[in-house]
């Protein structure tokens, strides 16, 4: 009942930003805890950020803490994720998820029950 579409992805050099969009339909986005995965190639899905419905709580991965942020407009039922200092090992395709089960933001992707097609992230050196 929850769809999810990512934009923003794209191709930059090390030291670049891009920011991340995730937008959603269906109803109650306000109350989704919201996360961002993400997934390179020859390895397995891993946590990248992470938000409470109501914008409380924020979770990132070490690899990225101090140069990301994520945040979040209810009123246009949209999750961002604001990458800066990109570097090569950021390479990955970027998905987005929702909690509608009610756990809140987790780390585990099995907190999340609807995800997004993903966008493409590549950093050159």
């Amino acid at each position: 009942q929850v769809q999810l579409v990512e934009s923003g992805g794209g191709l930059v050099q090390a030291g670049g930003s891009l920011e991340l969009s995730c937008k959603a339909s269906g109803h109650r986005f306000y109350t989704y805890a919201m996360g961002w995965f993400r997934q390179a190639p020859g390895k397995e899905r891993e946590f990248v950020s992470a938000i409470s419905w109501n914008s409380d709580s924020t979770y990132y991965a070490d690899s990225v803490k101090g140069r990301s942020t994520i945040s979040r407009d209810n009123d246009k039922n949209t999750v961002y994720l604001q990458m800066n200092d990109l570097k090569p090992d950021d390479t990955a395709v970027y998905y987005c998820a929702a909690d509608t089960y009610g756990v809140g933001a987790s780390v585990e992707s099995y907190d999340y029950e609807y995800w997004g097609q993903g966008t493409q992230v590549t950093v050159s050196s």
